[in-house]
């Protein structure tokens, strides 16, 4: 009973993993319960190999397709869309001993295969193309048969894949599934292409941009004027630049500070608020007044040292020089300090700096007076391991990386008639490295070293360009204080403690 199939078209369906096989049927083994097809097509492809053999438990459903061949060995044919059960065929034979072409068809609905116990399967093929033409649209291409069957030129021809290409093993991974789609989708063997070629500038010469355009515009107009017919004023622009603003916000106040002097110098910062300078007296009675609230001396120096510590770490490099890695090339300076609050100022902020992995070389003369200020910077500046010296002579003689200019005093100006002071500041200026003055003084004279920034305390001071470029740091005054000395103020750091200053 087995033989009366033989040569038959019949099509497979295995399930989503293995998919749907149609081929001649070439070997029935009732004993292992396999049927074997010859020139085998898996979802509508060649397959790359001539035999394929399938047992019963991996059988979903069996169609036959076409009816080639009787036991007899009458030949006969049925149609293509024909239908059986898998159990097998039970048509009627004519009077002639041949099977009837009419008799072929038993049922017009698929039957289910039972399926058999689950076991291991080590063997067979599951390839698993996904290709776009079944067999039965070949077999009638090349019949000449018209069955309505259209013939897809965009789809891969059954010889697109070549004999010797290795067919993937039978496991249903998705990693052999996309590699097949790619050498579908990427192939190069094509056999079958385009009819016609795309015409693309005629397509594009169908896209009207200056229309579309103008449809948007008159769009957008028709909106607005809805918008605003009850209310002219709530008018809106319908367009906004890249750098505009959509929510509507009160003006920027670019004059955030305003001192009871006018006429002295201004500054602005990098966002275009207005920085005006006061003058000595005034910024000194600035900080009686932040001294009476509790802003004291020592508050005062830690708060300078730590701002001027920062930015000449900045000035030496930042992380691009201070690293673990970098330590024997560790940055040197040279801060040249006077007995004064400038120069405890200085002595603070060589102190964190130490403590940054930064030689310090601290120049202070030898004097019998000093302030209680100086004192105490000077006993926690000796136990951060920096070098202190008292005369020119014991400076480096080869450039530093960054001189720090604290000689300077706002009270005192005779100190610059003392031979120390002219040592030091001949020392800084034939150096060549570059200078950082803190809190500088505003002199009837030009300064005796010239220095590339300038960095100021809380408001800045009417500097001369010999000073450099001017910075401004915040010491921690309270507002209320600058009300109380009459000035309205509003900060102008921002997330910063140092920032830089412009002349307007």
């Amino acid at each position: 009973m087995a033989a009366d199939w033989l040569g038959s078209l019949v099509s497979i369906n295995c399930g989503p993993t293995l998919g749907v096989y149609q081929g001649e049927v070439f070997s029935v083994d009732q004993t292992s319960q396999t049927i074997s097809l010859r020139q085998p097509f898996h979802n509508g492809m060649k397959c790359p190999v001539p035999e394929v053999t399938f047992s019963a438990m991996d059988i979903k459903e069996l169609k036959i397709l076409e009816i080639r061949h009787c036991s007899n060995g009458v030949a006969k044919q049925s149609g293509p869309n024909m239908t059986v059960t898998a159990a097998g065929y039970t048509g009627r034979k004519d009077k002639g001993g041949g099977c009837g072409v009419t008799s072929t068809q038993v049922s017009s609905v698929p039957v289910s295969v039972p399926k058999a116990e689950p076991r291991t399967r080590d063997g067979g093929m599951s390839p698993s193309q996904h290709y776009s033409k079944s067999y039965v649209e070949r077999q009638v291409d090349m019949t000449g048969q018209s069955k309505g069957f259209r013939r897809r030129h965009n789809s891969w021809s059954s010889s697109s894949r070549g004999p010797n290409q290795a067919t993937p093993k039978k496991n249903g991974s998705k990693n052999g599934q996309m590699k097949n789609k790619d050498d579908e989708c990427f192939g190069d063997c094509m056999d079958e292409f385009l009819d016609e070629d795309f015409d693309f500038e005629g397509n594009l010469a169908l896209f009207d941009k200056a229309a579309v355009f103008s449809q948007i515009d008159s769009s957008d107009r028709r909106g607005n004027s809805a918008r605003t017919r009850g209310n002219p004023a709530e008018q809106t622009p319908s367009r906004y630049r890249h750098d505009e603003n959509i929510l509507e916000g009160k003006p920027v106040v670019y004059r955030q500070i305003i001192v009871p002097q006018s006429g002295i110098k201004e500054y602005s910062t990098d966002s275009g608020l207005v920085v005006p300078s006061i003058s000595n007296e005034f910024h000194k009675r600035l900080l009686c007044v932040a001294e009476s609230y509790g802003l004291s001396l020592e508050r005062r120096l830690e708060m300078t040292g730590v701002c001027a510590s920062q930015m000449a770490l900045t000035l030496l490099g930042g992380p691009n020089r201070l690293t673990p890695k970098n330590l024997h090339q560790r940055p040197t300076v040279a801060l040249l300090c006077g007995p004064h609050v400038q120069g405890a100022q200085g002595i603070s902020c060589g102190r964190h700096l130490a403590n940054h992995e930064v030689e310090v070389i601290l120049f202070l003369p030898n004097f019998v007076k000093m302030l209680e200020a100086i004192n105490s910077e000077l006993t926690l500046f000796g136990k951060t391991g920096g070098k202190q010296v008292s005369s020119v002579k014991d400076l480096p003689d080869t450039p530093v990386d960054l001189v720090i200019n604290c000689l300077d005093s706002h009270e005192n100006t005779f100190l610059r008639e003392q031979p120390w002071y002219r040592a030091a500041a001949d020392w800084a200026n034939q150096n060549r490295a570059p200078v950082l003055s803190i809190d500088p003084p505003v002199c009837g004279q030009e300064q005796a070293v010239e220095a590339k920034w300038s960095l100021c305390l809380g408001l800045p001071l009417p500097l001369p360009e010999r000073a450099g470029r001017v910075y401004l740091c915040d010491i921690g005054v309270p507002r209320q204080v600058f009300q109380e000395v009459g000035i309205k103020y509003h900060s102008p750091f921002g997330c910063k403690f140092v920032i830089p200053l412009h002349s307007t």
